[in-house]
Order: structure tokens, then sequence, then C-alpha cells
């Protein structure tokens, strides 16, 4: 997961640090939404999901660790707790709570983007599950066997032609950079699998042919400039 996909929610009823802390995220690529209190955070997560929260423990009303436990039962959203009290009591309290990790005020919010960033690296990600077909205009594409239709007629495809195809299929509508092509398309055995960008371009170019109503005008693999190569879905 990027940054740039990645929502925090942050909870802390001291305004000057929710304001430093959101810019700080923000100019880091994240999304970021804030809450004063854990009634106002209860409703945020009613309407939009987030990716992690960052809760402050002493808050007026609902403390951090009550709503950490709210959350916890509902949700395995990673939760990072702040506060003022760094004693190991409080860390094993929120820690038993159901939180990821535990910052003791005050820091560095560079820290925290470091913590950030362990947090997400050790969440799993979660794959969703892939449409059997995939439609390209007046083609079918059966990702569980990899094969692509006209109608009741099956298209034939080379190796490296199927490869290609199967690994963007894998991931419509997002960019797939040469070099992941090349590494994908290298270990398999489909013909004419060269170690070079100019061989995947090749491969792309026959691929059109035989996918779109003009080549020369791509509609389905469209190339992403500076990114690489993209399928794109009716």
């Amino acid at each position: 997961m990027s940054s740039q996909d990645t929502h925090i929610l942050i909870v802390d009823d001291d305004e000057r640090i929710r304001s430093l802390l959101s810019r700080f995220l923000r100019k880091n690529g994240f999304l970021v939404s804030c809450a004063r209190d854990a009634a106002q955070a209860r409703r945020l997560l009613k309407g939009l999901d987030f990716d992690l929260a960052v809760l402050d423990v002493m808050m007026p009303g609902e403390d951090g660790f009550s709503l950490t436990r709210f959350l916890r039962e509902r949700t395995d959203m990673p939760i990072l707790l702040l506060t003022a009290k760094g004693e190991t009591e409080d860390r094993i309290t929120g820690l038993e709570s159901g939180a990821d990790d535990y910052l003791p005020k005050p820091f560095e919010p560079r820290e925290l983007l470091l913590r950030i960033a362990a947090i997400l690296r050790r969440v799993p990600v979660t794959e969703l599950a892939q449409p059997k077909f995939l439609t390209m205009g007046i083609l079918r594409y059966d990702t569980e066997k990899a094969e692509l239709w006209q109608g009741d007629a099956p298209l034939r495809l080379t190796g490296t032609e199927q490869a290609l195809l199967r690994r963007l299929a894998a991931s419509p509508g997002q960019p797939v950079s040469r070099t992941e092509l090349i590494e994908d398309l290298g270990r398999g055995s489909g013909e004419e699998s060269e170690n070079s960008e100019r061989a995947i371009d090749v491969q792309m170019t026959r691929l059109r042919r035989k996918i779109e109503p003009d080549p020369k005008e791509p509609r389905f693999l469209q190339t992403v400039r500076g990114a690489g190569y993209m399928l794109v879905i009716d």
C-alpha cells in the first residue's frame, strides 16, 4: 500500500497537534481526516474507511484506550496511540486495549512517520476476489484459465502474450512497470521473452493487434507515461 492510497484518521483534542500532524502527513502523501474527540471520530467512522488511526489517549470524554477497544471489536485497522504519559503501565494498557504501537509525547513528526510506515508494512495486503471474466469490448478474458474469447471462439495467444495479459489482468486499472513485466515474463518460458524493455514493447504491440479495434489508438492496453502499461476494462 502506497502513502497515496492510505487514509489516516487523527483523533486529538489539541487543535495545534491535529493541524501539525495533518499538514505533515499530507505533505508526505497521505490522505488525512481529523477528529477533535472520540465522539466525532465515531461519526467519521460511520461514513469513511480508514487504513490507520492515530489516537490521543488523554482526551475529554471518552479516552483513547476506550476508543481503541471500541475499534478493535469492530475492525482490524491498525491503531497508533499518542500520549503525554510514557510510563510502562500506560504502554501496557494501550497495547492490551488493542493498539499496534504507542508513541509518547513530545515526539518528532518524522518519528511518527516512521512508526506509521512500520505498522503499514506489517499489515497484510487484502486481496480482493478477482472476477472470473474481464470484458474488453467484444472480447472476454477468463482470468482463471488465462484465455481470451471472442464470443464462443477462443483467440490464440502466444505464451508470452498470455503471460503479459495475465499480469496486466491481475490489477486492471493499475499501471504495471516495464521492469515488473520483464521480471514476470523472465520467469516464464514463453517464446521471444527477452529481458529487455524493447521486448516488452514489441509484445505489447502484437497483443494490441489481437485486442484493440484500432491498435494505433489503444483503448484497453494503454501506455501510462513514465509508469508502464495498464489494462483498462469495460
